[in-house]
């Protein structure tokens, strides 16, 4: 019995060492990508196009890994991570362009072979995160679609031990920015994401009041909102 026992727990305790290994190196390589190729907000796009080295070894690495939802904030921080590095990806393999939309079935039909699955940006948005984390609206300030309208990309990977304040914080500047909750007396114009995808918003009051949960300037109560248009417009630096 012994002898079936420890051969089995041996290799368990390999494959998920190797598990951890192939996360810890995503993370750093997403990093380090990020790092290199996010500027004040926008992507190097035209950079990566010419050098897509570090973008293929991340997304190589990010294919085999096999990731549960047990550890939540490790399979949230891969999910959200391989969701902005494909969209650049996806960018970068139709560049030049002036918005994602310019590619038909950017988001809905092209799939991707990541994390063991084969899928699109939509399903990894809506079935892998909202769907299996139906309580954290946060997630759309971190998951980056590649237009302007979007909430900006950062220069570092989302990472498990710091994932939660990186999530706060960009939900925080996101809420609190002028040019994306738009105030001006009792009018508040807000992104059509909220329209998108009121019900996360909605789940314990109205959208005003989720979005004076992280705003220093509280909305106006009886505030008349009413949405703008959504700015598709590539999120390029140069």
């Amino acid at each position: 019995m012994k002898k079936t026992i420890i051969p089995f727990m041996f290799i368990l305790f390999a494959v998920n060492s190797i598990t951890a290994q192939e996360l810890t190196t995503f993370f750093s390589k997403s990093d380090s990508f990020f790092k290199a190729n996010v500027v004040n907000d926008k992507v190097k796009y035209a950079a990566i196009k010419n050098d897509p080295k570090s973008l293929n070894e991340v997304l190589e690495i990010a294919k085999g890994i096999s990731i549960s939802k047990s550890d939540a904030t490790q399979y949230q921080a891969f999910w959200i991570n391989a969701y902005n590095l494909l969209v650049i990806d996806g960018i970068v393999n139709n560049y030049p362009l002036k918005s994602p939309l310019d590619v038909p079935g950017f988001f809905d039909k092209t799939k991707h072979e990541v994390g063991g699955k084969s899928i699109t940006l939509n399903g990894i948005e809506n079935n892998l995160l909202r769907a299996e984390f139906p309580s954290e609206a946060r997630f759309h300030f971190v998951l980056v679609c590649a237009g302007l309208g979007c909430p900006p990309i950062i220069n570092t990977a989302y990472k498990p031990a710091t994932l939660n304040s990186q999530l706060q914080k960009q939900t925080v500047l996101a809420l609190n920015n002028p040019n994306f909750i738009k105030v001006n007396k009792n009018k508040v114009q807000i992104s059509q994401l909220f329209e998108w995808y009121k019900g996360d918003f909605e789940q314990k009051g109205s959208t005003v009041e989720f979005i004076n949960t992280y705003r220093k300037e509280q909305l106006p109560e009886k505030a008349k909102v009413s949405y703008y248009p959504y700015d598709w417009t590539l999120n390029e630096t140069k």
